[in-house]
């Protein structure tokens, strides 16, 4: 296959004269472009908002609805086994349980939120909640798993819930999953015991 000289010496003279001019594209050649950097400044943009402003949460089943509480806050999840019924204390706290030689309460929300209590199984654990002051246990009927949730995605509440359910509440997913904020259940002083049994 021969070469055309002549043609390749023509696109470059043409090219050198569109350089030395400027670019100008047509109206819809600019469109396009800018229709184009628009998609790509989406894509980049979502990627962001992904990385940046999604949590991790740990699922759970609680009076047969979906909760979560954010990674950060669970230390780990426990069996169940041997809990402790303490006489005397908050209808509810559930108990006390040994975990590796540390003594920890165990906060049953079902009770705490006035949700219907199903009794307790196998499936039973409790969730460490941990922070620098404090740590406790709260009751999760069964575990359901990890996720990540985009932090745009969670609306602020639901008619159905009220009461102190809503004062714990970080948001509620599109799919009804409710994401308590541990950070909340922490600091609460309702939560801590300080009584003289």
């Amino acid at each position: 296959m021969a070469i055309n000289w002549e043609e390749i010496h023509s696109r470059l003279e043409s090219a050198k004269i569109t350089s030395d001019k400027g670019f100008q594209p047509s109206r819809e050649e600019r469109d396009r472009i800018l229709k184009e950097r628009a998609k790509i400044t989406a894509l980049e943009s979502n990627e962001g908002l992904k990385k940046e402003e999604s949590i991790e949460v740990l699922e759970f089943m609680l009076a047969y609805e979906r909760y979560g509480v954010e990674l950060k806050y669970v230390r780990e999840v426990y069996p169940l086994t041997e809990l402790t019924p303490i006489p005397g204390i908050p209808s509810f706290v559930l108990g006390i349980i040994n975990v590796r030689g540390e003594i920890l309460s165990v906060i049953d929300i079902k009770k705490f939120f006035d949700l219907p209590e199903k009794g307790l199984t196998d499936l039973n654990k409790a969730i460490i909640l941990h922070s620098a002051e404090i740590e406790f246990g709260i009751l999760a009927d069964s575990i359901v798993g990890v996720r990540s949730i985009l932090l745009n995605e969670l609306q602020p509440s639901l008619p159905t819930l009220t009461g102190i359910r809503e004062e714990y509440l970080k948001g509620v997913t599109k799919e009804r999953e409710v994401i308590l904020d541990a950070e909340r259940l922490l600091i609460d002083k309702s939560i801590i015991v300080n009584e003289n049994v």
